[in-house]
């Protein structure tokens, strides 16, 4: 079980990542919105992952210092 919920955040760690990468390689329009509006789902897409990534660590972290 602890496998499959660690499998899953980092693939939310991978996806998220893709995510960001995709949003920053977007090429420019004419017409399309300015960047700074269209560098807010890069950041949130960055900020997700920095999030699953401080918890992966936490949930691997605490376990690890009970054991010990």
């Amino acid at each position: 079980m602890k496998q499959v919920l660690f499998a899953l955040a980092f693939a939310g760690i991978l996806g998220s990542l893709a995510s960001a990468l995709v949003f920053m390689l977007k090429r420019d329009k004419p017409g399309e919105k300015p960047d700074a509006e269209r560098a807010r789902p890069m950041m949130r897409a960055l900020a997700l992952r920095d999030g699953l990534s401080g918890l992966l660590f936490i949930c691997v972290l605490v376990p690890w210092t009970l054991a010990g």
